[in-house]
């Protein structure tokens, strides 16, 4: 339950970098995060964009203010005492990322998926991952270009919710092993799996990184890692061990700036660069192990 909320408007790409701040910087984190567009305008920039955070507690505007250092002095709001996670997320309707769709309960009803469409339904919780950030759609939709590729092996470290995972058992028919540091994601990530019924195909455990048993003689063919730069760069002679030759691993999570020093870890270990998504802040890189 929360208690405080805080409104600002501007372009998305400054509204993306504090939410970013706002749920991974800020201690303790906005609870819920809610980015809506506000008029019709094709060109996501010069658009108007709105961000509502919402919080248990007060948080520290001092704090707050260095990471919205651009932006105009929010609205402050004091809420009744109802489900705000929920309720944050009422608005973001359907995304679809090529064969991809994913929504909520709330937008059921909107949902005709196609012969070759693959729903994918992610209720309001508190995990990260909807679909709605650019990272998780990046990934689904460079994730639909490998319907004819069926890798044995399949891991989604850091999983969050599990979108990534859930929409690998869809696509491949496979089974995908899940693993997240926080014990409360993994947990939603089983509940959502079965909700998509996957919950015969998704192993879920509680990892940091590679440290657990599960990993030890895994060779993994896919794995994707959606989490931040630095642990990222930081993975990558584990992930070294841990992929199969010709192995591809997907890297999400990092911003456009921090990709060279992302790659250069990477390919010192013995990846390559096969492909990228483009994205002003958030590109998604698939890279193979030689």
């Amino acid at each position: 339950m929360t208690s405080q909320k805080l409104i600002w408007t501007g372009s998305r790409t400054d509204l993306e970098k504090l939410s970013d701040a706002l749920t991974e910087a800020l201690e303790p984190p906005a609870a819920a995060i809610s980015l809506i567009k506000t008029d019709s305008s094709l060109d996501d920039d010069k658009t108007s964009w709105r961000l509502e955070a919402y919080f248990g507690d007060a948080p520290n505007l001092e704090v707050v203010s260095l990471h919205a250092s651009d932006l105009a002095k929010p609205i402050h709001e004091e809420l009744p005492n109802i489900d705000w996670v929920a309720h944050s997320l009422e608005g973001l309707g359907v995304v679809r990322c090529g064969r991809f769709i994913l929504y909520g309960q709330h937008d059921a009803d909107k949902i005709e998926p196609g012969s070759d469409d693959i729903p994918i339904r992610i209720d309001a919780n508190v995990a990260f991952g909807t679909g709605h950030h650019p990272t998780t759609a990046g990934c689904l939709t460079l994730l639909d270009r490998f319907a004819g590729w069926a890798p044995k092996n399949v891991l989604d470290l850091g999983c969050g919710s599990a979108v990534l995972a859930i929409a690998a058992a869809k696509l491949w028919g496979r089974r995908v092993l899940a693993s997240d540091i926080d014990e409360d994601s993994i947990d939603i990530a089983k509940e959502n799996a079965a909700l998509n019924g996957v919950g015969d195909k998704l192993e879920a455990i509680v990892a940091d990184g590679f440290n657990d048993p599960a990993f030890k003689h895994c060779a993994f063919d896919f794995v994707f890692a959606n989490i931040l730069a630095g642990p990222l760069a930081e993975l990558a002679p584990g992930m070294a061990e841990r992929v199969a030759k010709n192995g591809r691993v997907m890297l999400a999570g990092l911003m456009a700036e921090q990709e060279k020093g992302v790659m250069e870890a990477y390919e010192a270990s013995g990846f390559r660069q096969i492909n990228r998504l483009d994205h002003e802040t958030w590109p998604v890189l698939l890279l193979v192990r030689q």
